[in-house]
């Protein structure tokens, strides 16, 4: 029986960042350095299979430093952790190595220049995310407000609108946040912003390759974990470039088929935390009911590496 055609568009940059790389690489070289089992604060990236992965090589993954025992090294997240984690830490003499992403990291400087400088700080991001949380415990509470979208701008009550500055989530929707940056531009004039985009090179670009691929295709898949704030984004961000189904799949065996009868192209991309084996899995799936022809559409290269802490070095 002949199979129907299916023209698969993938869109590139997809998948893993440099910040995510370097995060997976940092649990692999502890376990090498130091032996299982090594602990994890929070999920390394938010991506199941990697986390399992990594958890059958001897990772323990916890949610707080109060579940490792004193004794074995502890890694914090990719996401970043409030300063009171790391000193907790030194307090209980506990080897660790942090594995935030370098470009959180700048957001967290950029939050303690700020404060320094006598101003409070207004973060755009979603209310409970680990980065979220960690960006906004690096400074005393109250020197950070919370706004998650335009609404929120109008609610907020500040100590002296003469005297703010905004950060961002590096995983938001980049049009979503233009527009909640104008709001506060609107309503606090005198805000003062980064110098650079706080919304991260990686997501960036893989919004941008979905705006392109969207366009084209009957139906666009995300592949990514459903607590992938950046996956989760990229469905959000097919669907308002004009396609009309756009899913989040974590794994080939998640595709609805039902949803998917009778299109003839579907785009393809992977949340930043999302490895290419699991792009590649979906892909064999569709090739088993269609006759595929893939197109990869690339909108930009990416060539980042970020270098792993120095007491790890000596291992890679």
């Amino acid at each position: 029986m002949t199979k129907p055609a299916l023209d698969i568009y993938l869109a590139a940059p997809r998948g893993f960042c440099a910040g995510v790389d370097r995060a997976i690489k940092i649990v692999e070289l502890a376990l090498e350095k130091w032996g299982a089992p090594v602990y994890v604060r929070h999920e390394i990236v938010h991506n199941k299979f990697v986390v399992d992965g990594l958890r059958d090589l001897g990772a323990i993954f916890v949610e707080e430093l109060s579940e490792c025992p004193d004794d074995r090294p502890v890694i914090f997240s990719a996401h970043g952790v409030p300063k009171s984690v790391p000193a907790e830490a030194q307090a209980k003499n506990m080897v660790y190595v942090d594995a935030t992403c370098p470009l959180v990291s700048k957001v967290h400087i950029e939050a303690e220049r700020h404060h320094e400088n006598g101003l409070q700080i207004i973060m755009i991001g979603h209310k409970g995310h680990p980065e979220t949380i960690g960006t906004m415990g690096q400074l005393p509470q109250g020197e950070v407000i919370l706004v998650e979208d335009v609404a929120d701008v109008a609610r907020i009550d500040v100590r002296d609108p003469a005297k703010l500055a905004f950060v961002t989530q590096t995983t938001l929707s980049i049009d979503d946040t233009a527009e909640t940056v104008a709001a506060l531009q609107h309503r606090f004039p005198a805000i003062v912003g980064p110098h650079k985009e706080d919304i991260c090179y990686a997501t960036t670009n893989r919004q941008l390759a979905v705006k392109e691929v969207a366009p084209k295709v009957d139906a666009l898949l995300v592949v990514g974990a459903p607590n992938s704030s950046n996956s989760k984004r990229l469905v959000e961000v097919a669907a308002k470039a004009g396609c009309q189904y756009s899913q989040l799949v974590q794994r080939a065996d998640e595709l609805d088929w039902r949803a998917l009868d009778g299109i003839r192209s579907i785009g393809i991309t992977a949340g930043a935390s999302a490895p290419e084996v699991l792009v590649n899995e979906v892909i064999d799936a569709f090739r088993d009911k269609y006759d595929v022809t893939v197109q990869q559409v690339e909108t930009a290269q990416e060539n980042v590496n970020f270098k792993v802490p120095r007491i790890l070095r000596e291992v890679s």
